[in-house]
C-alpha cells in the first residue's frame, strides 16, 4: 500500500467519524416527551442568531427529604417555529403542556437549549 492510498483511506475514515459524531451530537433526537408547567416567559434574543427561548415552572413535591415539601423545577427550552413562539408569547402565566425534542447538543440557529419545543398540546 502506498503512502498516498494510506492517507486517503485514513482521511475518508476520519471524515466519516466526524460526520457521525456531528450527526449524533446535534441532529439525533435523544429524547422526546411532554412537559407541563406555568409558562414564565418567551423571548426572542441573540446576537448573531436570533432565537426564541422560554421557561416554564413545574411545581412538584420533593420526596428526597423526610419532610415533604413543594419544590419548583425550571424547564428551559428553545422554540424553532415562529408560529409556536407567537402563540406561546400570548400565554404568559398560563399552564401549558409542551411537546419537545431533546438533543445532545445545541446549535446556535436552533436555540441555546438542548430541549426544543415543537408543538403546544394544551393551554389552561
Amino acid at each position: 500500500m502506498t503512502k498516498r492510498k494510506f492517507w486517503s483511506i485514513t482521511g475518508i475514515i476520519a471524515a466519516c467519524a466526524i460526520a457521525i459524531f456531528v450527526y449524533v451530537k446535534y441532529y439525533f433526537v435523544f429524547g422526546e416527551g411532554v412537559k407541563a408547567g406555568e409558562l414564565n416567559f418567551v423571548v426572542y434574543k441573540g446576537y448573531l442568531f436570533k432565537t426564541y427561548e422560554g421557561k416554564a415552572i413545574q411545581a412538584g413535591f420533593n420526596a428526597k427529604n423526610k419532610t415533604t415539601s413543594i419544590q419548583s423545577y425550571e424547564f428551559e427550552f428553545s422554540i424553532a417555529d415562529k408560529q409556536i413562539a407567537d402563540s406561546l408569547m400570548k400565554c404568559g402565566g398560563k399552564n401549558v403542556e409542551l411537546h419537545y425534542k431533546e438533543y445532545l447538543g445545541a446549535l446556535p440557529w436552533r436555540g441555546k437549549q438542548c430541549f426544543v419545543v415543537d408543538s403546544i398540546i394544551a393551554v389552561r
